[in-house]
């Protein structure tokens, strides 16, 4: 399934638009105007809360936590690296991988792509394109890339 996540441009907290290929509204992500890190919640149309994504803030590197019906089901965690960045998501046993900087990469389980992620670069505002490989996960893989994308934009990337 292909999903679409456009950032608002000019807001005074986080918001995305994720649209499905047809265009229609199929989630909405609102994140706190004040808050002490990060803080993403994820909502279907109906208003209803999917899953949380919260910033770590007692932690050297980058790291938020991602709760499914209360529950924390994901720890996404920026390593170290000189080169290039490295993540590493405790929980699902997936891994990051490909070009971040670029805003090209994969997230996958056991060898097997969940999710691609691809950045619209001539679009109004920050829209990334999702190619959700099993349904099932899609708002876990939602979430996953929010916190990746917050890593990324903290760090000016």
């Amino acid at each position: 399934m292909q999903l679409y996540m456009k950032q608002k441009v000019f807001s005074w907290k986080d918001k995305f638009s994720i649209m499905d290929a047809s265009g229609s509204d199929k989630y909405y992500v609102e994140g706190k105007m004040i808050s002490l890190g990060k803080k993403l919640r994820i909502f279907d149309m109906a208003g209803n809360e999917l899953a949380f994504v919260n910033q770590k803030l007692v932690s050297l590197m980058p790291k938020f936590s991602v709760e499914i019906n209360g529950q924390e089901v994901a720890v996404i965690k920026k390593k170290v690296s000189f080169l290039k960045p490295k993540y590493f998501i405790e929980g699902p046993g997936w891994e990051v991988q490909g070009d971040f900087l670029s805003h090209d990469y994969q997230i996958t389980e056991n060898g097997n792509t969940i999710v691609a992620i691809s950045k619209k670069w001539m679009a109004w505002g920050d829209t990334f394109e999702l190619s959700v490989i099993d349904e099932s996960r899609e708002v876990l893989a939602v979430a996953v890339v929010l916190a990746i994308d917050a890593v990324m934009d903290a760090q000016g990337r």
